[in-house]
């Protein structure tokens, strides 16, 4: 899914260089939302939505009880 959003900034681009602003902003507004969407789709994961592994925050108690 990362890579229709990519497609569609690069065509922004693309469009942008030929002088096209409306349909670059149109693609530009169209990636915005395919990103937002994405985001949200992985938040929302049943597996790891809300839940970041490369954090810990979880409480540890050290062994000897200190």
């Amino acid at each position: 899914m990362m890579a229709v959003v990519f497609a569609a900034l690069t065509l922004a681009l693309i469009v942008g260089w030929f002088s096209r602003p409306r349909i670059a902003i149109a693609l530009a507004v169209i990636c915005l939302l395919l990103a937002a969407k994405l985001f949200l789709f992985e938040i929302y994961s049943p597996e790891t939505g809300f839940r970041m592994p490369w954090l810990q925050t979880g409480l540890t108690v050290p062994a000897d009880g200190a």
